[in-house]
């Protein structure tokens, strides 16, 4: 078969290819009906023919790169995986990719991936199966293997590869992490071969194909060491034990049965390692693990694609330099935007900015982009900046009287597109915007604390607000990889108007003698990231007192005395070093609980089920739009487990017969704060 006519008879919808003079096949991935390059089954069908057709006339050498300018390969449609009906399909699915990247990886001739932007699960796993890999040297490129994030492991053989190429430490800190890494990272530990500008990549690939890579011989031994069969049932129990400080077993089976199908096989190389791979992930699949992470995952793209549009922000002011006020700044500077921060006194935002300084440090590691980073965020006392800012914050005190009299200064400076924002965290708006001129520009903005690490931002509404303004908030928040959801401007918003009757129940709880750690700990069994006790430290005890002052009427709760009046000075939490735990370097010191210490029997539904009876309430309130955004803004606003898909999934999960009934014997047992809340009556919640 001649050059020419190599690929005769094929149809390609999502692959082109190129022969090159020296007979170098350039084969591109270009997802014929996607703008992102995603695996469907229907690609994975069209690449497994051109591989077979590869085979029978051999080229010089093959590069594999991608059609598409935003991105190598996102790795599979989870939209398709999320639409399997049946574990064969799924079986079918994870053999198919399976073959295909062993039919690469056993090519007669060199193979070499030529990687740019992302290159995350799938598309990792293709190129692990190439001879070579070279990524671009862009702010872009990341490689990964992200799976373990979906409630599954890499099943198209990256988690047989993966080892043998860089060794199994450097291998499972990728996987059971599902971080990515840059190529300058990714060519230290080996797993690509060169990093070059992406103005000559492929030029480099076709390069590679010529060549005889010869890895490092420090690389080939550790590679080859940690994957004898001794040392994976040595290393097998230290992964195990280093997972179950973050994941417990019971709540994320997938980073355990990733460990097990690396350290189970024994002989048969790399077909038997692919079976066990395979039967791993087909079993991980049917999990409600491994369906409620794909739901939060299309939950995650679903806040994303609010933000789609531009904002028209490039300027933003920030007034209050207090911790939330500081930290907003620093990170919309950290993400480029140009921003000012004001305070009544100078020490305030000295302090501001010298917390900047090390978040900026601790960011930026090259010195000359972190003083461009640093001189974007600049200090403004007089409030001067406020003409030119296209975004102003408030983040002052939670007083009413406070935020609107400041706002009667500062609009009068606004220009006319700039959009006036309060991050009030439980203040309705319409007790806010008495006096303002243009509502329609007036929102709520909430951030939540820690603001550079919690990913949600509430975009609160009120009833004159314009649908513009949501639309470029949304915007804005996107530039600033936050999730955003919009809310209705009722006490609390959604997340604070949930977590209130929880962290309220867990003070009760400790008002009563239950010791914090023990609260905390039934929490987290739920699965719950951080326990009641160490949260309402984290947030402070000032701030929950106030958000308690708000929202306690609002929702016809009685506060025990230690919610109900402002902490003693140097005694808020966290912050102070001093709350209901001491802290020490960030980290609470927990008192000891003593040994035959006994928990009420019904202390995790004491604190789990007043959060879901609020979502329920929220729901029927109108709070959020769906169910869906509901669930959504809980899981990255709270941290709410998100194994279980979010509270009002958790609801459907569990059956609402059954969690009336449990509400209904908290009733009788501790009172009318457990009276099922309205909304319990929603079809919705009893929907698949």
């Amino acid at each position: 078969m001649s050059n020419n006519t190599r690929f005769d008879g094929l149809k390609l919808s999502h692959w082109k290819t190129e022969i090159r003079p020296d007979d170098v096949v350039i084969v591109r991935f270009d997802r014929a009906d996607a703008s992102v390059n995603a695996f469907s089954q229907a690609s994975l069908v069209e690449l497994d023919t051109l591989i077979e057709r590869l085979r029978i006339d051999p080229p010089k050498g093959v590069v594999f790169a991608s059609g598409k300018s935003n991105g190598f390969i996102a790795g599979a449609d989870i939209s398709e995986f999320q639409s399997f009906d049946a574990l064969g399909t799924v079986d079918t699915a994870i053999r198919r990719g399976q073959t295909t990247f062993q039919k690469i990886s056993v090519l007669p001739f060199p193979t070499v991936a030529a990687i740019h932007g992302f290159c995350m699960g799938g598309g990792t796993e293709l190129a692990l199966a190439c001879d070579a890999r070279i990524a671009s040297n862009a702010s872009s490129t990341r490689i990964g293997l992200p799976e373990v994030l979906l409630g599954i492991f890499p099943g198209w053989g990256g988690s047989v590869r993966l080892p043998r190429l860089i060794g199994a430490p450097a291998a499972f800190d990728l996987m059971l992490t599902g971080r990515s890494v840059t190529g300058k990272a990714a060519l230290a530990m080996g797993l690509v071969d060169k990093v070059v500008d992406v103005a000559v990549l492929e030029d480099t690939a076709v390069e590679y194909t010529k060549r005889q890579i010869q890895r490092p011989a420090k690389q080939r031994f550790i590679a080859w060491a940690t994957n004898l069969w001794l040392v994976r049932q040595a290393l097998a129990p230290v992964l195990e034990k280093q997972v179950a400080r973050k994941a417990p077993k019971a709540h994320y089976p997938a980073p355990y049965a990733l460990i097990n199908s690396w350290r189970t096989p024994m002989g048969g190389g790399i077909p038997k390692a692919l079976n066990s791979e395979r039967k791993g992930v087909v079993k991980l699949s049917a999990t409600p693990t491994a369906r409620n992470l794909i739901r939060v995952y299309f939950l995650q793209e679903r806040m994303k694609s609010l933000g789609n549009g531009e904002s028209g922000i490039s300027h933003v002011h920030v007034v209050g330099a207090g911790v939330m006020g500081g930290d907003i700044a620093s990170l919309a500077a950290y993400k480029g935007f140009n921003v000012s921060l004001q305070d009544r006194e100078q020490r305030f935002i000295d302090a501001a900015l010298g917390r900047a300084a090390t978040f900026f440090e601790k960011k930026v590691k090259d010195s000359a982009k972190r003083t461009d980073v640093i001189q974007r965020l600049k200090g403004d006392l007089n409030g001067d900046a406020i003409a030119s800012a296209d975004l102003i914050i408030e983040a002052i005190i939670e007083n009413p009287e406070a935020k609107r009299a400041l706002y009667e200064t500062v609009e009068p400076k606004l220009k006319s597109t700039a959009l006036l924002t309060s991050n009030t965290s439980s203040i309705p708006l319409v007790e806010l915007r008495e006096h303002i001129d243009r509502p329609a520009q007036f929102a709520g903005l909430h951030y939540f604390n820690p603001v550079a690490q919690m990913p949600l931002v509430e975009i609160v509404q009120h009833d004159q607000m314009a649908p513009e303004t949501q639309a470029r908030l949304a915007a804005f928040c996107r530039k600033l990889d936050k999730f955003p959801v919009p809310v209705a401007g009722t006490p609390g918003f959604l997340v604070n108007r949930v977590l209130f009757p929880y962290m309220l129940e867990a003070m009760r709880a400790y008002s009563e003698g239950i010791p914090g750690p023990v609260i905390d700990k039934a929490a987290k069994k739920f699965g719950m990231p951080m326990g009641p006790i160490e949260l309402i430290d984290t947030v402070g005890l000032d701030v929950a007192a106030g958000v308690g002052a708000e929202l306690a009427p609002f929702l016809h709760l009685d506060i025990p005395e230690q919610f109900s009046t402002p902490p003693e000075q140097g005694k808020r939490g966290k912050k102070d070093g001093q709350g209901i735990y001491t802290w020490k370097d960030g980290k609470p010191v927990r008192p000891e609980v003593p040994k035959d210490y006994k928990a009420p029997d019904d202390l995790e539904d004491r604190l789990i089920l007043p959060f879901v009876n609020e979502a329920v309430a929220c729901l029927h309130d109108g709070v959020v739009s769906d169910a869906d955004l509901l669930d959504a803004g809980i899981i990255f606003g709270t941290g709410f487990a998100p194994f279980r898909g979010g509270p009002i999934n958790y609801v459907r999960e569990t059956g609402v017969d059954v969690l009336l009934a449990k509400l209904k014997s908290l009733e009788s047992s501790h009172g009318a704060r457990f009276a099922p809340r309205p909304g319990w009556d929603n079809p919705i919640l009893r929907t698949p």
